[in-house]
Formats: C-alpha cells, sequence, structure tokens
C-alpha cells in the first residue's frame, strides 16, 4: 500500500496544471499545503495591510479631512464598493492572458505603490491634500483588485480535484484561507487603529506599506512550489460569443436535434478542450442551445470563430454563469449588513467608554472581535462541525454550499436586531445623563455592551462569507475559477454601494420628516436603531427570497475527469435539521 501511494505521488498531476515555464508537475513536489501554506502567509500580510487602511479610514476623513460623519461613511463604502468590483479586472487579466501568478505580481507592485502614496500624503504636509489621497487609497483598490481575487484562487488550485485527498484539503484550505484573512484583519485593526490613533497617521499607514513589500518577497519564495492553470483566452469573449450565435438563431428551433449529433459534438469538443472537464447537457436557459444548431451558413463559414455557432460545451459554461445569479443578488443585502462593521459601529463606539484601567481602546480596533470570533469558530467548524454533519447528512462538506451561506444570512439578521437593541440603549443612556446635544462627550456605558453585535457578525461571516467563496469558486466553470473568486468579492462591493445608496435616501426622507433626521454628526441625537432595524427588515424578507431560490438551484454537473453529483435543494433544504 505505501508503495502503491510512493508510485502515485510521483505521477503527473492530471488536471493540467503546470510549473511556471509550462512543464508538467509532479503531484509530490508540488503544490499541496507546501504551496499553499506560503499563500496563506501572503494573505494575512495583505489584509493586514489592507485593515490599516480601510478599519480607520472614516475617522481619517472625519477627523483629518473633515467631513461630516455621514459623508465620510458614504465616500468609505465607495471606496470599498469600488476595491470589491475591481477585481472582476483581475479576474479578466488573470483567466484570458497573464495567468494568476504574474497578475499577483503585478498587482502587488501597484498595490505597495498605492500604500507608499497614502504614507507620504499622510506625513508631508505638501501632499497632504484630499485629492492626492483619495488618488492613493484608489491605486490601493486598484492593486487590490488583482491580487486579492487571484490569490485566493491560485491557492485554491494547489489541490487537484480528481484527487480524494486533495479534494478534501481543498474545502479545508477556504476555512484557513479566511482564518489567515481574519489573523491579518485582526492584527490591523488593533495595533494599527492604536497607532494611528495615538502615534500618528504616517506611521499608521507607512506599517501597511512596509507589510505588504513582505508580502511579495513570500509569495516570490514560494515560487518552485506552485501549480500553475494556464490562461484560456477571453471568458468575456466566449460569453458574447454564446449570446451573439443565439441572436442569429433565434427562430430555429432545437427540436429535431439528435442525440448522435450532440454526441459528436461532445467528440469534437473533446479533442478541442482535451482533459477540461465537460458538462452534461442540461434544461435550464434552453433558448440557448440555439446556439449549438449547425445550418448551411455555419458549414460554408471559412472564419476562425464562427460567430453563429457554438460548442456545447461553450453554451453549457455560459449556463453555468447565468444560473449564479439569481443567488448572486439574494446574497447582496448581506453585503449592505456586512458593510457596518467599519462605519457605523465604528462612530458607536467612539462615543462610548473605552477605558480599561488607563488605557483607551481604539474605537476601530473593536473590530478585532469579529476577527477573533472567526478564528476560534473556523476550526472548530472544520475540524468538529463537518465529521458530525457528514456521517448525517452523506454530504462531503457536512452541508451544502447554500445551507452554509443561508445560516450566516440567518445569524446577519439577528446581529442587526441586536445593534438597535444597544443603539436605544446607548440613547437612552445619552439621554439620562443629559448628554444629548454634547456629541464630543464620553457617554457612561462601556464599550462592550457592542460585543454581542460584533461577535454575531463574526459567527455569521463563519458560514456565509466561506461558503460563498468556496461555492462561486467550485460552481464556476475551470476556465474561470478567478471570475468566481471575484464574483464572490463583488457581493461585498455592490452591498457597500447599496449601503450607501440606502443611507443617501434615508437621510433624505428622514430629514424630511419633522427634521428627525436619522444620520447627523452629533450622533446623539441620530437614530441608528431605526436605520438597524430597516437592516434587519429588509434582510429579513432577503432570507425567504433565498430560501425559494436556493431550494430551485441546481448543482452544476460535469462528467470526464471527475463527476459532480446534481443535488436540488428540494432535497435537502435550507438549513435542514
Amino acid at each position: 500500500m505505501d508503495e502503491m501511494i510512493s508510485t502515485d505521488a510521483l505521477l503527473d498531476v492530471g488536471d493540467g496544471s503546470v510549473d511556471l515555464h509550462g512543464r508538467s508537475v509532479k503531484r509530490a513536489h508540488t503544490g499541496r499545503w507546501k504551496a499553499s501554506l506560503f499563500i496563506i502567509g501572503v494573505e494575512i500580510a495583505e489584509r493586514l495591510a489592507y485593515a490599516g487602511i480601510l478599519s480607520n479610514l472614516v475617522t481619517y476623513l472625519t477627523d483629518v479631512m473633515h467631513e461630516s460623519t455621514a459623508a465620510a461613511a458614504k465616500n468609505v463604502n465607495v471606496w470599498s464598493g469600488v476595491a470589491s468590483m475591481l477585481p472582476f479586472v483581475g479576474a479578466f487579466v488573470a483567466d484570458s492572458y497573464l495567468g494568476r501568478y504574474w497578475t499577483i505580481t503585478l498587482s502587488s507592485i501597484i498595490y505597495l505603490m498605492g500604500l507608499i502614496l497614502v504614507t507620504l500624503s499622510a506625513s508631508l504636509r505638501s501632499l497632504n491634500g484630499i485629492g492626492v489621497f483619495f488618488f492613493s487609497i484608489y491605486l490601493v483598490a486598484l492593486g487590490q483588485g488583482g491580487h486579492k481575487p487571484c490569490l485566493e484562487a491560485f491557492g485554491a488550485d494547489q489541490f487537484e480535484e480528481d484527487d480524494p485527498v486533495e479534494k478534501k484539503h481543498k474545502s479545508s484550505f477556504f476555512n484557513y484561507w479566511y482564518c489567515g484573512i481574519c489573523i491579518g484583519t485582526l492584527i490591523g485593526v488593533t495595533v494599527l487603529s492604536y497607532i494611528q490613533d495615538d502615534v500618528g497617521w504616517g506611521l499608521g499607514f507607512g506599517i501597511p506599506a512596509v507589510t505588504m513589500s513582505i508580502a511579495l518577497f513570500i509569495f516570490l519564495c514560494g515560487t518552485r512550489f506552485y501549480r500553475h492553470k494556464l490562461p484560456s483566452g477571453s471568458a468575456l469573449t466566449r460569453i458574447i460569443h454564446v449570446f451573439v450565435a443565439t441572436f442569429h438563431k433565434w427562430n430555429v428551433s432545437t427540436s429535431h436535434q439528435e442525440k448522435r449529433k450532440v454526441a459528436a459534438a461532445t467528440e469534437r469538443e473533446v479533442l478541442k478542450f482535451g482533459s477540461r472537464r465537460q458538462y452534461l447537457l442540461t434544461d435550464q436557459f434552453r433558448f440557448l442551445d440555439k446556439a449549438t444548431v449547425e445550418d448551411e451558413l455555419d458549414r460554408e463559414c471559412k472564419a476562425t470563430r464562427n460567430w453563429r455557432l457554438c460548442t456545447v460545451q461553450e453554451v453549457q459554461e455560459v449556463k453555468a454563469v447565468l444560473g449564479l445569479s439569481p443567488i448572486w443578488m439574494s446574497c447582496l443585502i448581506f453585503g449592505v449588513v456586512f458593510a457596518q462593521s467599519s462605519t457605523f459601529f465604528t462612530k458607536q463606539g467612539a462615543t462610548m467608554d473605552r477605558k480599561i484601567g488607563h488605557f483607551e481602546i481604539p474605537a476601530a480596533s473593536f473590530q478585532c472581535f469579529i476577527s477573533l470570533s472567526i478564528i476560534l469558530l473556523l476550526p472548530i467548524y472544520d475540524r468538529i462541525f463537518v465529521p458530525i454533519a457528514r456521517n448525517l447528512t452523506g454530504n462531503e462538506r457536512g452541508i451544502t454550499f447554500l445551507q452554509r451561506i443561508g445560516t450566516g444570512m440567518l445569524i446577519s439578521i439577528l446581529s442587526m436586531i441586536v445593534a438597535a437593541l444597544t443603539e436605544i440603549k446607548r440613547i437612552k443612556v445619552a439621554k439620562d445623563n443629559g448628554l444629548v446635544d454634547k456629541p464630543n462627550a464620553t457617554i457612561p456605558l462601556s464599550i462592550f455592551q457592542l460585543l454581542p453585535q460584533y461577535m454575531l457578525f463574526g459567527i455569521a461571516d463563519v458560514f456565509t462569507m466561506v461558503g460563498m467563496q468556496e461555492y462561486f469558486y467550485d460552481q464556476m466553470p475551470d476556465t474561470m475559477k478567478t471570475l468566481g473568486i471575484a464574483v464572490y468579492l463583488s457581493v461585498l462591493g455592490v452591498g457597500s454601494f447599496l449601503s450607501s445608496i440606502i443611507i443617501l435616501v434615508t437621510e433624505k426622507l428622514s430629514c424630511r420628516s419633522n427634521g428627525s433626521c436619522w444620520f447627523v454628526d452629533n450622533l446623539n441625537k441620530a437614530h441608528l436603531d431605526y436605520f438597524y432595524w430597516l437592516l434587519a427588515s429588509l434582510s429579513a424578507i432577503n432570507f425567504c427570497i433565498y430560501i425559494f431560490l436556493a431550494n430551485c438551484y441546481k448543482y452544476k454537473n460535469a462528467q470526464n475527469n471527475i463527476s459532480y453529483q446534481e443535488e436540488s435543494c428540494r432535497a435537502r433544504t435550507i438549513l435542514a435539521s
């Protein structure tokens, strides 16, 4: 048995992975945890740098740039939203042209340049302008847009899907990847927030720049261990191709197609796509099947790309992408809720008693409890919950992707309810102590009253955030894995944009009703509790919609190298007991 394992370890990786120079790689010498640990280490350093910018950004904008609370919150949400949408650009470049490795390297350099400019803007009076500062943080967002989706997909690429052992390790990778994110974020929101508040913004922004340079060095050190997936050409072009071909064949009927024609098409595609997984035919979005019907004009076409005809595989890939859209949209409200921890939660905490003895806790550093709860719970989830759930459900992941996401959504509703109740209590204490008209006074209420809502945020992330990462990576076509991570990140990006829109609309509507504005600079006169109740209500409605969509979703079904068993969530309903 040991001899068989040893022989297997010397075999080439069977999923088409190569080294940096395009040569086949041995299973024993590359990938797995030896490679992914480098990548997780890079992510810890990168998240520390990113958290050093994001966690206290609203404070910098209000205290240094002298923006109002509402304006600062909207600017942070817009910047965070852009940073979460730019991964689409990075994913497109990586999957289509450069590959993940070179995209990570190039974006890391851009990222580092942005961090250096942020530091100079905060340190030098001649560069201390709002224009220079915003340019620098958006340069950081651009670098992060290439770095973030590629690094996570690159880490998952180190585990071969065909190998049963590596397949289980890949599932664990997403858990420990997010644990690494939280370790970096924890250091960023505690140590760096303290330095920024009590030492200086120059040093507080300079440390992320040094950390990012270390991250780039660590990444390059692991080069010889990495498995690489070759770029497959423009995914956007293939998607457009399917829709153009469908438009040309709109009046064509697909009922006359015989099974032998589909089989023949499949044989041609095996020659075209090689060992890539082939999707089985599905009944979803059947109108797209028109693109596969060949007519006389197609047979006479001599062009390299016939825009009137697609392969079955190309159509099935587009169907897979479209099938993710309803779930993606139903996750957006979670993204709105997620945006509150770095904006209004921080401003809430800044008005409360933050002292422990003679030490005053920076309000932004309280976000560390989100990370702490995740760091503590993820190993428990992976090592205890998953094995128990696996025995009960028969699912190798314990529960399905969508069940995991739905569980976190439910917990996020509870976090908003708790946040609203805590805010009611904070305002009451302010009124009882005559502090309503004193926005700079410290309310005699411990900041630890916010602990439950932060902890619930962390628990929700263990389920929904990690579940979304694994779901969008797994369910995307093999040629669009980086795009899958970008789609997950876009949930947070669009959620931040929606949060800004909701803040803008509610601010205008509330200020028209007897002058009782929900958002004013004096939080003692504001009504953040109303806002939290609104988010809780929207989340509850969205959760019901999500359950319906999840029950209708069919997991992707592929053949050749690996089979995916088609599951309907009707058989395994969300939050099954």
